[in-house]
């Protein structure tokens, strides 16, 4: 009978490990494709086999300005942007035990744009400073989020509170300084705050590319006591979790990952609170869902400013688009939380 049950529990375990496979395989072909795409697709298409001389050093009259300053940038953009988007939101939502406990929601994402905002209409600065004024930035409010939700005891409720009404003081502070910047500066700031991967260049995306490959590793070695946190405060203690050591560890790479993908591209709306909950309706219990939730941001980001540049007459920034995909998903899911009264 014991030897019964090991059987079934190892074979459940290889069913999931399989489905995790299958969905992280196939978000990796889907996000190889959506790249192709944005290399291949502009006011002139270019051939696959132009795209891969070009990737690879030889000069093409034409082919080679469009697809190296204009849409090799602006992919790896929205890569690596997409991938730090998802995989931050996920760490989030998981670590905290509720999906609206997101960088997006409880005032992360709005720290990093004010000082980007900031930085951008006040000082006339960009590039390096910006990456650096958003991190600081990020990194602050959280700090400041997770000593005032702090009190006698940790709250995932008051912390998501606090968020919600630090994100509202710092939206106000940004439209403020919208209101006081040079006019010359405000169509940049307004671009940024859509959200978008026009004008992307190569030399501002080291650092968020640092960042990716620095952080995601540690997130993921991570994911074993991500998913222990999951369980609550006082099970994952009584396991042998360090609870505040793993949640700062979590906290500092995902805020650095989130701050420099909104210095790099402005704060593209939805993708940190979408990924993680699509990531686990296919990876399904079991797994964590860490990687396939970055590589699900990624095909979100690619996917979006695919169809808002090609599926209408006007051009609109991916931020836009993401906008209208998430909007109704999270009406549906405060609508869904307050009948189960978890508002």
């Amino acid at each position: 009978m014991r030897n019964d049950a090991i059987e079934f529990i190892q074979t459940g375990r290889r069913q999931r490990h399989r489905r995790w496979l299958l969905v992280t395989i196939s978000m990796t072909v889907l996000a190889v494709v959506l790249c192709l795409a944005m290399l291949l697709m502009g006011n002139t298409v270019y051939p696959l086999m132009d795209v891969i001389r070009v990737l690879l050093g030889e000069d093409i009259q034409g082919a080679t300005f469009a697809i190296t300053t204009i849409r090799l940038p602006r992919m790896l953009a929205g890569l690596f942007a997409g991938f730090a988007f998802g995989i931050a939101g996920n760490t989030f939502q998981t670590m905290l035990r509720n999906p609206l406990a997101n960088p997006n929601v409880i005032g992360i994402t709005a720290g990093s744009s004010a000082a980007a905002v900031f930085c951008i209409v006040i000082l006339h600065t960009s590039g390096a400073i910006v990456s650096i004024a958003s991190v600081v930035a990020g990194l602050a409010t959280i700090l400041l989020i997770y000593f005032l939700s702090k009190g006698k005891s940790f709250s995932i409720g008051r912390l998501i509170l606090i968020g919600i009404g630090i994100q509202a003081m710092l939206n106000a502070l940004i439209s403020y300084l919208l209101l006081i910047g040079a006019e010359q500066d405000l169509p940049a700031a307004f671009r940024w705050l859509s959200g978008s991967l026009n004008g992307s260049q190569m030399d501002e995306l080291p650092p968020l590319i640092l960042s990716v490959l620095v952080f995601t590793p540690i997130i993921i070695l991570l994911g074993k006591h991500l998913s222990i946190l999951e369980l609550g405060e006082q099970a994952a203690t009584s396991l042998g979790v360090s609870t505040d050591k793993t949640r700062v560890l979590l906290i500092i790479s995902s805020v650095c990952m989130i701050a420099l993908a909104t210095a790099t591209t402005g704060p593209i709306a939805f993708v940190s609170f979408l990924a993680g909950p699509i990531a686990k309706r296919m990876v399904g219990a079991g797994f964590s869902n860490a990687l396939p939730a970055g590589l699900v941001g990624i095909n979100l980001v690619l996917l979006a400013d695919l169809i808002g540049q090609f599926a209408f007459v006007a051009r609109y920034p991916v931020g836009i688009i993401t906008g209208i995909l998430g909007a109704p998903y999270l009406i549906y899911l405060l609508i869904r939380m307050n009948q189960r009264g978890e508002l």
